[in-house]
């Protein structure tokens, strides 16, 4: 099974990374396709297969992964359309607000079983949390989709309708936690630490708070409740954040990216 990216930007590239990285391509069998030659010089040293022609890259793969701005994917799909074939390949469009109507508009007959996928740069790292919305794919295709994802962290299948609320949750989501770590940060150099090592402290905290949900499957304030002791620390700096907004802050960041 061969696999094509076209775009390798930020998104695309991380997704490249992540599929490098990953066991279900060898590295032959992954084409990214790029306009930018110091791009495409990168990842050929990886021992992938690249191009800046998107349609040769189209055109020998069993999976084309669209992976541009939104604004480009019209301009992407009809230079490739003539190589795409609807019966044998796979399609995979990574770009937000881009709905499944105006692909099948622009590829008609030819658009083949279309994934619109959202994941988070962390793909990279095979930690994306990403979601998936399959349109007249088979079970087959949406698992063998499922699979690829899954490999480079975690996966939802949804539909059309909640694509935008799991971007703005996952894949804005994942700013707005790098966010916190960055204040969090800058609070324990205010409390004495070097900002390495006040990073560091940041960083393990919450990778802690993570793993400790996993495992034990409980809910975040049960979490909380368990280091609140009444009159404590713990609970002032709660509720000073709260006094400040902070529940309501990211409540409302998360319904602005929705806007």
């Amino acid at each position: 099974m061969k696999i094509a990216v076209i775009g390798a930007g930020a998104m695309g590239g991380a997704t490249v990374e992540g599929l490098i990285k990953g066991k279900q391509f060898k590295n032959a069998d992954i084409t990214v396709s790029d306009p930018s030659q110091a791009v495409v010089e990168k990842f050929a040293k990886t021992g992938v297969n690249v191009t800046t022609d998107n349609k040769l890259a189209a055109d020998t793969a069993d999976i084309v992964c669209v992976v541009v701005k939104p604004w480009l994917v019209e301009r992407v799909l009809k230079d490739i359309k003539p190589e795409l074939n609807a019966k044998k390949q796979l399609l995979i469009v990574i770009a937000a607000g881009v709905s499944s109507a105006s692909i099948k508009e622009w590829l008609g007959d030819n658009c083949p079983p279309l994934f619109l996928v959202i994941p988070n740069i962390a793909i990279a790292e095979m930690a994306s949390m990403t979601f998936i919305v399959p349109v007249g794919a088979s079970g087959k295709d949406t698992q063998t989709v499922t699979d690829i994802f899954n490999e480079m962290g975690n996966t939802l299948i949804t539909d059309e309708q909640h694509l935008a609320a799991g971007t703005t949750l996952a894949s804005c989501g994942i700013a707005y936690a790098m966010r916190y770590i960055r204040a969090a940060s800058e609070g324990g150099v205010e409390l004495g630490f070097k900002a390495d090592d006040a990073k560091k402290i940041v960083m393990q905290t919450i990778k802690g708070a993570v793993e400790l949900l996993e495992a034990s499957g409980m809910h975040p304030e049960a979490a909380i409740d368990l280091v609140t002791t009444p009159g404590g620390v713990t609970i002032k700096g709660l509720n000073e954040m709260e006094h400040a907004g902070f529940t309501s802050a990211v409540i409302r960041g998360l319904k602005a990216g929705l806007k």
